[in-house]
């Protein structure tokens, strides 16, 4: 719409100056050293929350902005004794649970602002008796009366620019119930505002289309609102998640859920999923990381709409599937109910808003553990010892290939868990409270605990993002063809072949390339896809985070492939050392050749209820698919397929190879240009030369 569109050239017309996060929060600090570190913590957000300056729009139809934290105000002796003190004070990070939220905003609504802080005075009188958690219910209290003044200064802020709705809008919202979608959108806003303003990444929005929609309804039914003006409403907020690349330089991975089943298990799908998928349509920015979830009562318009918005190149929503991802969360211990109601943050990682901490992650790359099978548990190009000693001599089987191979990956996990948890509590949980963001978890503020101590409904989850599964099982079936049904080579041939990088080994190297291919269908490679989901689940089921959780596992990898890769040897099917792994869920690009319909019945074979993390598949299909109805229905019909077989998740570029070529070869002008490239969306022309290398060579199914 012509207003966001304005907003989006006024942000980037904006004079650039210095972040003053550091500065503010010093200036909260600086008062209360003598204070507990968590007290001390209530009055820096205090500090960041009525001190940063509340900058509207001249087209902001919802306040709420970040250009506040940014000013030239501070000298540079007083923004580096900021910076000192501020480094003492803050060790919170993603893998110490700091960011990946999505709070319980359904409660939140209906408490409204006024209502949260009587709910934690009143908790404050039942815990009279224990100090400690006296204090942090009164951090907490702190925090949620500067969230109040922070939308009383917005009031002011609009009041001063003559937007009187917004003035209205925000003055209510500081105290008393929200009752309009206009109003529940801006408090929902304004607390996504703080939570930027306290230095938090991809919080996600999560189930919108489900607690903004009670609002919706009432006034689509009393007349005082139409799907056109939500829509505009929504558009004026979405492209305000643009403002982190246009102030830092990076985008912001925000996450919002629509579509799938409700607490009863009935389609949720309303007719807010779509005003969210044409806002954000409209805004037509990475930002926004649209999910899409997806069971076997979605209509097939909701999926006709989300394709319509794919085939515009922005590269989502992307689509999930609500029986994988349930049963897989179901699996992992929660009741269906709770179950049910998951939203994604991050990319694509699942999550159960309100009801746990924040979401950590990290990468492992299984790959680097086939290498030290054929070095004796060394790195081939590093010579580090990364795995453990194994003699190829008394393999003799398929079978002990895999065994031994389990060994190196069982020894790989161990490492990774360990470097995870003394990385996860290098901290001690005291000095690391939260709490403003504790009081949208359900259960912080009634235990009077912090929401990484003991705080919320369920403890904390870490996800393990296992890379290479076409790599490890399209180099599976090499071994297997090879060397123990062919016998054309023996496993020392293989270990001299890999550690040469294929020099002088041509041949060697043009039979694993001609070895069937995870993502044709074929029985061969597609058997240790299952084999290593099943395996890398077994080996992470048995560890748990800090507070008892679980180390889930998904088949995803970011960009990390290309990092991953540069630090691996080459690999039995055929990949040279340092190319890239294949990307996430998806098949090695260029070896999925029978077509698309080959490549899903491949990705749907391993069983994904063991991945409770989530998975990242990528296709891509050229723009022609979105422009011709009959070919569109055809990939409808191919995605509702693969999600019936058991696939979890799929995402989609429209952009050919063609315009991604000319884009790397003319940037300047392919400003605007939008891909998918994981588990998120992103400028094409602001990506590292590998990345972009890594999606122009994605299959192209046309």
């Amino acid at each position: 719409m012509e207003s966001c569109q304005t907003i989006l050239a006024e942000m980037k017309c904006l004079e650039k100056k210095r972040l003053i996060r550091d500065e503010l929060r010093y200036q909260g600090y600086k008062d209360h050293y003598d204070d507990d570190v968590t007290l001390a913590r209530a009055y820096a957000i205090r500090s960041l929350f009525v001190n940063s300056k509340k900058h509207i729009y001249e087209n902001d139809f919802i306040a709420g902005s970040s250009f506040g934290l940014y000013s030239n105000e501070y000298d540079r002796a007083e923004s580096e004794q900021a910076r000192e003190i501020v480094r003492l004070y803050e060790h919170g990070n993603f893998l110490t649970n700091y960011d990946h939220f999505a709070g319980n905003y359904e409660g939140f609504l209906k408490r409204g602002v006024g209502g949260s802080i009587e709910n934690i005075e009143a908790c404050i009188l039942t815990y009279k008796d224990n100090a400690r958690k006296q204090l942090f219910l009164q951090s907490a209290k702190i925090t949620m009366q500067a969230f109040s003044e922070l939308c009383l200064q917005y009031a002011s802020a609009a009041r001063e620019v003559g937007k009187a709705e917004i003035a209205y809008t925000c003055e209510k919202i500081a105290q008393k119930v929200p009752e309009t979608f206009r109003e529940a959108l801006q408090l929902i806003w304004l607390l996504f505002q703080a939570f930027l303003l306290e230095g938090r990444y991809a919080m996600a929005l999560g189930r919108m289309d489900q607690y903004l929609f009670p609002y919706y309804q009432k006034d689509l039914s009393e007349g005082n609102l139409t799907k056109e003006q939500a829509v505009e409403l929504l558009s004026s907020v979405f492209v305000k998640i643009g403002e982190k690349l246009q102030f830092d330089g990076v985008d912001d991975t925000v996450n919002i859920c629509i579509g799938g089943v409700g607490k009863d298990g009935s389609d949720a799908t309303n007719e807010l999923s779509y005003a969210i998928l044409e806002a954000v349509h409209c805004a037509n920015i990475p930002g926004p990381n649209l999910s899409a979830r997806m069971h076997k009562s979605t209509t097939k318009a909701f999926y006709i709409a989300c394709l319509d918005v794919l085939g515009t190149g922005l590269g989502y929503p992307a689509f999930m599937n609500d029986e994988i991802n349930i049963n897989a969360l179901v699996k992992a211990g929660y009741p269906l109910e709770h179950a049910r109601e998951y939203c994604m943050v991050g990319c694509i990682e699942n999550f159960l808003a309100g009801l746990q901490p924040p979401w950590s992650d990290g990468r492992f790359n299984a790959p680097n553990y086939l290498e030290t099978l054929f070095n004796n548990g060394n790195s081939i190009l590093t010579k580090r010892p990364i795995g453990i000693k194994t003699d190829l001599n008394v393999i003799k089987s398929m079978d002990d290939f895999l065994n031994e191979l389990k060994k190196q990956l069982t020894f790989g996990a161990s490492e990774y868990q360990m470097r995870f948890q003394l990385t996860n509590r290098l901290f001690n949980e005291a000095y690391m409270e939260q709490p403003f963001m504790s009081c949208f978890c359900d259960t912080c503020i009634e235990r009077g605990l912090d929401i990484n101590n003991g705080g919320t409904v369920y403890p904390s989850v870490h996800g393990v993002a296992c890379m290479g599964i076409a790599t490890l099982s399209d180099s599976l079936a090499a071994i297997e063809e090879l060397v123990f049904q062919k016998k054309k080579y023996t496993l020392l041939q293989v270990a001299d072949a890999l550690k040469a990088n294929f020099q002088d080994f041509d041949e060697m190297k043009k039979d694993m390339l001609h070895v069937p291919k995870y993502g044709n269908n074929n029985a061969l490679p597609d058997q240790y896809a299952v084999w290593y989901i099943d395996t890398m689940y077994e080996i992470f089921e048995k560890y748990h985070t800090y507070d008892g959780g679980k180390l889930y596992i998904a088949a995803a990898a970011n960009i990390q492939n290309i990092s991953a890769g540069a630090i691996t040897a080459a690999t039995p099917d055929g990949r040279s050392a340092g190319k890239p792994l294949n990307d996430a869920a998806s098949p090695t690009y260029g070896m999925d050749q029978n077509g698309p319909t080959a490549a899903l019945l491949s990705c749907s074979k391993p069983d994904y209820t063991k991945a409770a993390c989530g998975t990242v598949l990528n296709q891509k299909f050229s723009p022609a698919f979105f422009r011709d109805p009959k070919k569109k229905e055809k990939l409808y019909f191919l995605i509702r397929t693969y999600f019936d077989r058991g696939g979890q998740e799929i995402q989609i570029n429209s952009v050919s190879k063609m315009t991604l070529a000319d884009a790397m070869n003319h940037p300047e002008a392919y400003q605007n240009l939008i891909v998918r490239v994981s588990g998120f969306s992103a400028y094409f022309t602001t990506l590292d030369q590998s990345v972009q290398e890594d999606i122009l060579s994605r299959t192209e199914h046309e």
